[in-house]
């Protein structure tokens, strides 16, 4: 039997299912009126984990929720063509091709053999789940010139091997490996 999750249980990266579909809780907040016997109510930002879809929803405490059918598999990057992205389930290796708009902007930080956690739902792929950082080298920067510092800019812009594009301290040269986070995009530091 699938456990029950309490409306005002539910954290940020929660999952849970709601009318048959899973979501995961981006923010939640608990609003507790001072008049006597009025109900609590927790709103909750949430994630529509089949169509990325972001929105906000009022749900009373008490209200409870299906743990999702959800499960991760590891699965290795291999290539991207006009069918969509390919990855190879590393339990069953079996060859699964995830369209653009599951993989979204998840191709800025996977190189080929890459291995990321495959999510599906009730046993269809749904998307993927990133580390929180991945190494990427510099492809291309600018090199740092002394005295640019004074002028309250330590950053500078630079392009990754996957094509993506960061902000940088001046000290990173091209060839470096360099930590990027994947939930906010930015600069985490040296590899």
């Amino acid at each position: 039997m699938a456990t029950l999750i309490d409306a005002i249980n539910v954290r940020r990266r929660t999952l849970f299912e709601y009318d048959g579909t899973p979501f995961v809780c981006l923010e939640a907040e608990v609003n507790t009126p001072s008049a006597r016997g009025a109900q609590t109510l927790v709103r909750l930002k949430i994630r529509n984990l089949l169509t990325s879809a972001v929105f906000e929803k009022t749900f009373k405490a008490g209200e409870k929720f299906k743990e999702p059918d959800l499960q991760k598999a590891p699965a290795s990057y291999l290539y991207t063509d006009g069918e969509g992205s390919h990855f190879l389930d590393q339990d069953s290796f079996e060859t699964l091709t995830l369209s653009p708009e599951l993989v979204s902007n998840a191709l800025d930080f996977l190189l080929e053999g890459a291995v990321v956690d495959l999510m599906k739902f009730n046993g269809n792929p749904i998307g993927l789940e990133l580390p929180q950082h991945v190494e990427l080298t510099v492809k291309h920067t600018e090199p740092g010139l002394k005295g640019d510092s004074s002028s309250g800019t330590v950053t500078k812009p630079a392009t990754l091997e996957t094509g993506l594009k960061i902000r940088v301290p001046l000290f990173i040269k091209e060839g470096e490996k360099v930590k990027v986070s994947t939930e906010n995009r930015e600069f985490s530091g040296r590899a």
